[in-house]
């Protein structure tokens, strides 16, 4: 019989086990609720305009009108669709995140070496070939003073998930 089981990110199909890669959903539970909250306050009302997610996102939101005191206030609903592991909605909300904090986002892909122009790369281009071992801890540990740690980590794990299609959420070491 095949089902469903055992661990989270464990599938069991005909009584083999494979081993499921990590979700968006994995991201954001991992940095915990108050981290999630900076991250939903850091949200920038004028980068979702510039890049035509503004309405997309109110729509997402279930929200009559976007504005910070909006998105503050439905935090708790956010985290709660993100609890039910909702992972098109974590994906509009990643978005929405990533494009509120390019600056980092450059500043990291420069870093690692990756042809980037302002945060973006090409889809052809082989990022995960720029992603030699340890560039996690090292990312962390050089941008931990530049940028807020909840936009970091976030990043260092969002790239892992897209590029590296990595299976566990990154930690940093104390």
């Amino acid at each position: 019989m095949d089902s469903i089981g055992g661990e989270r990110g464990v599938l069991t199909v005909g009584g083999l086990a494979t081993i499921c890669l990590m979700q968006l959903c994995d991201i954001f539970l991992s940095l915990g609720e108050e981290s999630f909250q900076q991250l939903i306050r850091s949200i920038s009302m004028g980068r979702l305009r510039t890049y035509q997610l503004f309405d997309h996102m109110k729509l997402r939101l279930h929200l009559n009108k976007l504005n910070s005191e909006a998105l503050r206030k439905t935090t708790p609903r956010i985290w709660a669709r993100i609890q039910e592991r909702d992972e098109p909605f974590a994906s509009d909300l990643a978005q929405a995140i990533l494009v509120s904090h390019l600056d980092l986002i450059k500043a990291v892909l420069d870093d690692l070496g990756v042809p980037n122009e302002d945060g973006f790369f090409a889809k052809d281009t082989d990022v995960a070939g720029y992603l030699k071992e340890g560039w996690q801890q090292r990312v962390w540990e050089k941008f931990r003073p530049a940028f807020p740690p909840a936009a970091l980590l976030f990043y260092i794990n969002h790239l892992a998930w897209e590029v590296a299609k990595a299976e566990e959420v990154f930690a940093p070491a104390a």
